[in-house]
């Protein structure tokens, strides 16, 4: 979902001039959607994030979702849950 969102984010550059005018449009709901996507205050980062990323002319390039998807999945260090020994 992330590479498709990321996707349409981008198409803005296919339609010079025009397509700055849907990143109005695509921008809350960028960042609405990452925020569901991402439960919390990181959700709720990455939807502002997002927001000033799609808001922003020329920004369209960075690829949001995607690194948002990496760093929960490939990058955030999660501890190990502690185990306790049986008697």
């Amino acid at each position: 979902m992330g590479l498709l969102f990321d996707a349409i984010g981008m198409l803005s550059f296919a339609l010079p001039f025009i397509g700055e005018f849907s990143d109005v449009v695509w921008a809350p709901i960028a960042g609405w959607l990452i925020s569901i996507m991402y439960k919390g205050k990181i959700g709720q980062a990455a939807g502002i994030v997002t927001f000033i990323e799609e808001i922003i002319p020329g920004l369209d390039v960075i690829p949001t979702f995607t690194l948002m998807w990496l760093y929960t999945y490939v990058f955030k260090k999660t501890q190990p849950s502690k185990v306790i020994p049986a008697d």
